[in-house]
């Protein structure tokens, strides 16, 4: 029989080679109960020893290892941003999964195999950061869409993380992980503990508890983050600096523009430092790149203005603490039947840092500077229409207000209750209920303040905006700034999931080739998700605000079948259908078909058709409304075509638009599959190579009212007129888009052998080659390829691959590892309209690491591994993308880890 790749790790196909008896367990992918070696599906399994070897400590670091994950912006430090493609304001301080780069509501999580309630804060997916860690015996990923097993959501495919549930003894395990640069270290203490033997004493009781923590990284603390790089292509498009810039305007100092002597342009900003060639006297301030950001209606906004590189004054790890654990109490009420209760909880508390708040003073705010002021800045000398008997307003960096510092709390916990066993030897049976819940807080600790409060401030001209941070502002400066602060709770959010599982499965007759098995089952729950602003964020400056969401409920039954039949000698089928039935969205059945075939001892064949069905998630319905105004002067790009001479049409003064949820939001549905095959020419090397096509339609996307209105023809629906054509309101936010179709392989190298020596070896492969992901950005615009392209949201990359090869010998083993990421096609400046120099390079480089771990097990009960990730020191690949965009000055996290060179250990001692 052939030890499938990527279905069995290392560690488990030992222990199936082993003289005990091979049992019947659930393989993520099937409900029925078979020798683990017998399925057919692409599961990927990663054991804890491996995680371990390799200095991972929580399972946002895991999804690395996972080739099929996408590279996107899904982890906590991409996600810590407020700009970008579908960025969700209310998704902060949280880590999501997304398998075949189709987003986190597309990829289900699960633990046990059973579901666990959404991020509090937004609802949309499982926050990587509530998995307890310190109870998981291994990770089961299913590289398929399985929405006709386990529901209509994992459409890109399974993450199940399995727990310990028989364990016997105490352990305690402590482990770090250790920047060489400085910054960044982590750092995780375990205790697992457990009595009885369900075999002699029929009862096990087990309890687990994790706790870790992630220090802060600072973009200043490593030398690759410098968002001032002109000459590769990379400046930072933003005048709001430490040290303000003047602006122009009616009844300013500057007027509506100004001409320098001898000069016949017009310029629109102007800055002391910049006429006079000093921006970079002040840290993170350079000299504007106009020819890098070009604007095309006013290409000389800013020649004479300096530029702050906030990307490159970021930070690059979040501080995170999280303290996880789980209870399991398991009773063998005889040998055929058990029951069990489990306990899992989470707590976890994260800083979300971004700079200092940038503000753009005007008349209507009242927080120009006065011409009475005392640090009134005259540029008479540079500027000859300087009217100083006129206010000045300007464009400030206001870093005496601190850094803007979010405060994430999340409490996660699931209660479940259920039962197992076998009926008449012959079905096997599992039902259980179980309640989660997850709810996170979002607190104001540092650099916000009330608007009207602060604006007063500024206007009194008590603030100096021309002096720098190392000049620092008066103690009456800061006094009036630090009352106009807010600190305290800003928005909070909820989700519950409470469900009912049932299921029996068991061999149904005998056929010549074989027994067909059969499961049947039903999943009922009920879902809910409420959201609160806690103060009104409108009333503080720059406070990432979203509309208050009363609670909103959602029942889901489901009822599915699969059956497992031996067709001839060597070919199986495995055939599953599932209906589930929304309250509030509808109905939908949705089959999946798989099959195996062996036609030699060596060889085997797989592969898989299903369907999908992906319903809009409780934020993406029901989020509240914002109304809001467009920057005076909008076009409407159809109504000015017709009326190109009118303003209401092309110069368009206070647009309104709506943002927030979309009651009227299709699902999305999918078809995909997989076509592979399986070689074991030895029992000790094997590979695999499984083909998978995945199309999506109507795909939910959040999409700005900018873009909304761009492509107006194509989204009419969107575009609210009035009777007379003119716009009303553009509805943005949550949208249906167009499709989706992306095609690709996995491919899975397993080998093992003996050296000369007494010595073992054993090696493994997982990559992932990605063919095309194309879509289209709305319904009737052609569909654009996006591998090895840059794109804001996620990069889709050519081929990635993570390689592990170990030898051991008695009480010794050693780890090699490699991870690599392929390189894609940058950003072009400014979106393609600037003018990169002389030699920049469009391609971004690809990324690999290599990493070195060694384990002793020599002393009694203890387990100790020492590791460098990271080996080589490799820096993050440049990228000249705009950061306003993406995470990120001069690289991106999407790819690569910013934390350098590491020393990592992990110490486990068993006390019995």
């Amino acid at each position: 029989m052939i030890a499938l790749i990527g279905i069995v790790s290392p560690a488990l196909a030992q222990e199936v080679q082993s003289d005990k008896p091979m049992q019947r367990v659930e393989i993520t992918g099937s409900s029925i109960k078979r020798i683990a070696t017998e399925g057919a599906l692409p599961v990927q399994t990663i054991s804890m020893d491996q995680l371990d070897k390799q200095g991972i400590t929580n399972a946002e670091q895991m999804m690395r290892l996972i080739s099929a994950n996408g590279t996107g912006a899904d982890n906590m430090t991409s996600g810590n941003n407020v700009f970008g493609a579908d960025a969700d304001r209310v998704s902060g301080g949280g880590s999501f999964a997304s398998l075949r780069g189709l987003g986190p509501s597309g990829t289900l999580v699960l633990i046990n195999g059973r579901r666990i309630s959404g991020y509090g804060l937004s609802g949309k997916a499982v926050d990587l950061n509530t998995i307890p860690m310190a109870a998981v015996a291994r990770v089961e990923v299913l590289k398929d869409g399985a929405s006709a097993i386990y529901g209509t959501d994992a459409v890109g495919g399974v993450i199940n993380f399995i727990l310990k549930t028989d364990f016997e003894g105490l352990q305690a395990n402590a482990s770090g992980n250790f920047t060489e640069a400085g910054g960044g270290a982590t750092r995780r203490l375990q205790i697992v503990a457990g009595k009885g033997n369900l075999d002699t004493d029929r009862f096990n009781v087990m309890a687990a508890i994790g706790y870790d923590k992630n220090d802060r990284l600072d973009s200043r603390q490593r030398s690759f983050s410098n968002g001032y790089q002109p000459q590769r292509g990379l400046s930072p498009d933003t005048t709001g600096t430490p040290v303000a810039n003047q602006l122009t305007g009616a009844g300013s100092a500057l007027g509506t523009g100004f001409k320098r002597p001898g000069d016949p342009n017009t310029y629109l900003q102007a800055g002391l430092l910049s006429l006079q060639g000093k921006c970079d006297s002040v840290t993170g301030m350079s000299q504007y790149a106009t020819g890098l950001w070009k604007d095309v209606t006013s290409p000389l906004r800013s020649t004479y203005s300096c530029a702050y590189d906030y990307g490159g004054d970021y930070v690059m790890q979040m501080p995170v603490e999280r303290t996880n654990g789980v209870a399991r109490a398991t009773f063998q009420i005889s040998p055929e039947h058990r029951v069990y209760a489990e306990a899992i909880g989470a707590h976890t508390n994260s800083l979300s840092i971004l700079t200092p708040v940038q503000i753009s003073t005007s008349f209507a705010n009242g927080n120009a500077y006065p011409v009475n002021g005392p640090y009134y800045q005259d540029l008479s000398a540079y500027i000859p229409s300087f009217d100083k008997t006129k206010p000045i307003l300007y464009k400030w960096r206001a870093w005496p207000l601190g850094d803007r510092t979010q405060q994430y709390i999340t409490d996660t916990a699931r209660l479940m209750a259920g039962a197992e066993g076998t009926i008449t030897g012959k079905w096997d049976y599992r039902i259980d209920l179980s309640h989660s819940e997850s709810r996170t807080t979002t607190d104001l600790v540092d650099g916000y303040a009330n608007t009207k409060a602060l604006y007063s401030v500024l206007g009194s001209g008590i603030v100096n905006p021309w002096a720098s941070p190392a000049q620092g502002q008066s103690d009456a400066a800061m006094k009036a700034l630090d009352a106009t602060k807010f600190y305290g709770r800003l928005q909070h959010g909820k989700t519950t999931l409470t469900q009912l599982n049932g299921s029996i499965s068991g061999e149904i007759y005998q056929l010549p080739a074989g027994a067909v098995s059969g499961a049947i089952g039903t999943d009922l729950r009920r879902e809910s998700y409420e959201f609160a602003q806690d103060v009104d964020a409108g009333t503080i400056l720059l406070a990432p605000g979203n509309a208050n969401q009363d609670r909103v409920s959602r029942n889901i039954k489901a009822v599915y079948a699969e059956l497992v039949v031996p067709v001839i000698k060597d070919l199986e089928l495995q055939l599953a259908i599932r209906r589930d039935d929304y309250s509030l969205i509808g109905a939908t059945t949705n089959p999946k078909v798989a099959f195996s075939y062996r036609p030699t001892g060596w060889l085997m064949l797989r592969g898989s058709a299903n369907k999908g069905f992906l319903a809009p998630s409780f934020g993406q319905l029901y989020s509240g409304s914002l109304s809001q105004e467009l920057p005076n002067g909008v076009s409407d790009p159809v109504g000015c075509a017709a009326h190109p001479n009118d303003p209401r049409f092309c110069a368009i003064e206070r647009l309104n638009y709506r943002s927030g949820g979309n009651p009227n939001l299709r699902p999305e549905t999918s078809k995909q599959g997989t076509l592979g095959f399986i070689v074991e020419p030895s029992s000790n090397f094997s590979a695999s190579v499984d083909y998978w096509a995945i199309n999506v339609k109507d795909r939910i996307l959040n999409r700005t009212p900018q873009v909304v209105l761009a492509n107006s023809a194509s989204l009419p629906e969107y575009i609210h007129r009035n009777a007379d054509g003119t716009i009303d309101y553009v509805q943005a936010g949550w949208i249906n888009a167009a499709g989706l179709k992306t095609r690709g392989a996995d491919v899975g190298l397993r080998g093992r052998g003996n050296l000369p020596g007494g010595y073992k070896w054993n090696a493994a492969l997982d990559g992932t080659w990605t063919q095309s992901y194309q879509f289209a950005e709305f319904e009737g615009q052609p569909y654009k390829e996006y591998v090895g392209n840059f794109y804001t949201r996620d990069l889709y990359l050519r081929w990635k691959h993570n390689a592990t090869l170990s030898v051991s010998k008695g009480p010794w083993s050693a780890m090699l590892s490699n991870l690599y990421r392929d390189g894609y096609m940058d950003q072009v400046p400014n979106g393609g309209k600037g003018t990169p120099p002389a030699g920049f390079s469009p391609r971004v480089a690809s990324y690999t690491t290599w990493g070195l771990s060694t384990t002793y097990t020599g002393f009694k009960n203890t387990t100790i591994t020492v590791g460098i990730q990271n080996l080589f020191d490799r820096d993050p690949p440049f990228t000249a993308h705009n950061v306003d965009e993406v995470v990120g000055a001069g690289w991106d996290p999407r790819v690569a880890d910013p934390r350098g060179r590491s020393l990592s250990f992990d110490i486990k001692y068993r006390f019995f």
